[in-house]
């Protein structure tokens, strides 16, 4: 047996890369190369449509091993994640409550959003009532003014446990710069703060207490290379005040924590999260953080520097940004692929946002769900048992090593002027509302896919009474500041296609878009599916056809169905004299002709009257916002 498969492998000698070229360009018939199967990515670099394992060579990640410097396949050995789940907690009982049922259900990390006012020692032991500190990842958030007194409680309480504190782990999340991102509220005395901060959870070695909030970025509709650049220069912007105002490097980078967003773009997010690590621990390496003297640690380097130090610590949250209001279900399949993309890169911990956070609190079972999509990764595809298994494939190896590039040139662009300056003087909000502003415009064009709300949308679904107010959770903190800076325009990518749905549930009235179809057969299904779908995307009611025999039968057959808008769908060749002919049968009535296509004869339509033609090259949205503002 073994030498028959020795014989296959001689029988299949390898085949070069200039071989398979010739191959491929013989198959695309003199077409050029670049244009049909290049990707060119909104990261800045291309991607070809096929790798091999000499483009991997001499990569960093070819020879490291998960769990050594400098972490690009891992900061540990194995890859089990903490399943978090939040609690915005009001009442300190009913949250201790919540928080052991969470438990039971298989959650491994909380995280409690407490009120300013009413912060206690008291409060603080009810809420943790029966949690074990060493058992369960802890994490802690409150308004900025209150944080350091959260601290202090928190430490307290864990101290006073006598428990082994290097099995205690959590997080007391200080983010000087979130209010500028959010409110465009400056913070001028952060660098004390955040000094403040590390000097208070010292003695809690494995409690991280300064937050880089880069899902903010995300949220905000960033690009991956611009949250993972930001985020890198917001980390080391705070690493170097930290350690000028006197911290030893190593305690400083090890209670800094990295909140990142995932999105849908599967294989890139595996990417972002590979290279974060590795060019973060490239960066803490450059502050050469001593061990501690009277700590042996096997991850010391030669010189003494500490290791651990670089070990990026990643908690990631499934995009907000991509959450659709209608076709809500369709947010399950998104946040599985971005929790997918977030355990196979390795992640520390991950919250699955609930599919129903887009229009109103989530409920029960939606939380419920959220848990279970990690659970499912954990416990029916075991991805907890492998580490990076995305290691030694050409194209993921490719990605983080084209992907830290860009980045890496966009953390040295920001250094240059540095994190917190290039937040006041608002060219990173800049920067990421221009990226926000093309992907709003990719999706109004089709070049970026929401799935059910501008591709295959369900337009008898109605949304409207079950779009909850919005609450302002703010504590209001900074509200009439006179330091006014420019906040993130933070949105969601199906908004202005929700905007287009809720007009037409609340004007009362649903338009009619009758389908007439004639002629070429497989022309007429093509054009009747496009069509059924650009209309569907403002809610439109939508009648479609198997076809007419004349023009006069689909024009009696669109009037006696009531038709505001009748489409034509047929062949380009066969246009020239059918919509002609289709016009002037409807002219004098209320119905808008428009025809599905962009015939070579358009110019001549245009001529004869023909006004409205809808193709690949339409812009959706800014096309049915004028359908929209005709016939509502």
């Amino acid at each position: 047996m073994s030498n028959q498969k020795e014989k296959l492998f001689t029988d299949f000698p390898p085949v070069s890369t200039e071989k398979w070229m010739e191959v491929i360009n013989k198959d695309l018939k003199g077409a050029d190369f670049q244009k049909r199967l290049v990707w060119k990515t909104n990261e800045g670099f291309n991607v070809n449509p096929f790798y091999r394992a000499e483009n991997i060579e001499g990569f960093l990640s070819a020879r490291n091993l998960p769990g050594q410097f400098p972490y690009v396949r891992s900061t540990r050995k194995d890859n089990v994640w903490y399943v978090r789940q939040d609690i915005d907690v009001k009442d300190y009982a009913e949250a201790n409550r919540k928080a052991l049922s969470l438990l039971d259900k298989g959650v491994t990390s909380l995280g409690f959003h407490l009120p300013k006012n009413n912060l206690s020692a008291e409060n603080l032991k009810v809420l943790l009532n029966g949690i074990a500190p060493d058992k369960v990842e802890l994490n802690f958030r409150t308004c900025i003014s209150k944080t350091h007194e959260l601290a202090r409680l928190v430490v307290a309480y864990v101290t006073s446990q006598n428990l082994d504190l290097l099995k205690c782990f959590g997080s007391i999340e200080y983010d000087p710069f979130r209010k500028i991102l959010k409110k465009g509220v400056d913070v001028p005395n952060w660098m004390d703060d955040a000094a403040e901060m590390v000097k208070i959870t010292a003695s809690l070695p494995r409690y991280r207490s300064i937050s880089i909030t880069g899902n903010l970025l995300n949220d905000a509709g960033a690009y991956s290379y611009q949250e993972l650049g930001f985020s890198l220069s917001y980390a080391n912007q705070l690493l170097g005040a930290l350690v000028g105002k006197g911290l030893a490097p190593s305690l400083a980078a090890k209670k800094i924590k990295f909140e990142l967003g995932v999105g849908s773009n599967y294989f890139m997010e595996i990417a972002k999260f590979r290279a974060g690590r590795w060019l973060w621990a490239e960066i803490v390496n450059a502050y050469k953080p001593p061990c501690p003297p009277y700590i042996e640690c096997e991850n010391t380097a030669t010189d003494g520097t500490c290791l651990c130090a670089a070990k990026m610590n990643i908690h990631a949250s499934t995009s907000r940004f991509n959450q659709s209001l209608y076709d809500p279900y369709v947010n399950l399949l998104r946040t599985q692929t971005e929790a997918m993309s977030a355990t196979l890169g390795a992640v520390d911990s991950l919250t699955v946002r609930p599919f129903d956070e887009a229009f109103e609190t989530p409920s029960e079972f939606a939380k419920r769900i959220a848990v279970n999509q990690q659970l499912l990764l954990k416990e029916e595809a075991h991805f907890d048992k492998v580490t990076d298994p995305s290691s030694g494939s050409y194209y993921i190896e490719t990605l983080t090593v084209s992907l830290a590039e860009q980045a890496w040139k966009l953390f040295l662009e920001t250094e240059e002027k540095g994190f917190y300056e290039a937040l006041k003087a608002g060219a990173v909000q800049d920067v990421i509302a221009a990226s926000s502003d093309a992907r709003f415009n990719a999706v109004a064009n089709r070049k970026e896919i929401l799935l059910g709300t501008n591709q295959y949308p369900n337009f008898t679904e109605k949304m409207a009474e079950k779009l909850a107010d919005p609450k302002d959770h703010s504590c209001g903190c900074g509200t009439g500041d006179k330091t006014a800076l420019k906040p993130l325009a933070i949105r969601r990518l199906a908004e202005p296609f929700n905007t287009l749905r809720l007009a037409t549930e609340k004007s009362g009235k649903t338009p009619k878009v009758f389908m007439l179809t004639i002629g070429n057969l497989a022309m007429r299904l093509a054009r009747s599916q496009f069509s059924s779908n650009f209309f569907s995307c403002a809610g439109y009611q939508i009648i479609d056809n198997n076809g007419f025999p004349t023009v006069e039968d689909g024009v009696i057959a669109a009037r006696n169905a009531g038709a505001d808008v009748v489409v034509l769908c047929s062949s380009d060749d066969e246009y020239v004299e059918l919509a002609p002919k289709v016009f002037d049968l409807l002219k004098g009535g209320k119905e808008i002709f428009v025809v599905a296509g962009a015939p070579a004869c358009m110019d001549d339509l245009k001529a004869h009257g023909i006004e409205y033609f809808i193709h690949v090259r339409s812009n959706v949205y800014e096309t049915l916002k004028g359908f929209n503002k005709r016939l509502l």
